[in-house]
């Protein structure tokens, strides 16, 4: 049985989802207009560093922290703001921007190029 390939899946999201330039990000952010959330694990947090004032939410509970019948929902995720999220290549972002549209979330995108492009761009990083 042949499987699809991740990057098809990724691919498909990214042609089905809204992404931001880091430069929208960042002026949505900095406007109060947008929560930034960073998908990645810790140990990626611990050893990058952390996009500023974004709000963590481990790529496995994603789903169970946005969904407000979830026994683990965040009231964090409960905005009437953009959900902007981004992982470290935009890759994991991408799909869980669309299993975030799947269950009907409205005003969701992620950030392109994900951190390992904000840090290249020599953008703001917290320790």
């Amino acid at each position: 049985m042949a499987i699809t390939p991740v990057k098809d899946l990724v691919m498909q999201a990214k042609a089905e989802i809204e992404t931001l330039s880091r430069d929208e990000t960042w002026r949505l952010a900095q406007a109060g207009e947008a929560l930034v959330v960073d998908i990645r694990d810790p140990r990626e947090l611990e050893r990058e560093g952390r996009f500023p004032g974004a709000y963590r939410a481990p790529r496995g509970m994603l789903e169970f922290w946005f969904d407000p019948a979830s026994p683990y929902h965040k009231e964090a995720l409960a905005t009437d703001k953009k959900i902007v999220l981004f992982c470290a290549g935009a890759w994991r972002s991408s799909l869980a921007a669309k299993a975030l549209q799947d269950m009907g979330a409205e005003n969701i995108a992620e950030m392109e190029g994900g951190f390992k492009a904000w840090k290249e761009d020599g953008r703001p990083v917290e320790a």
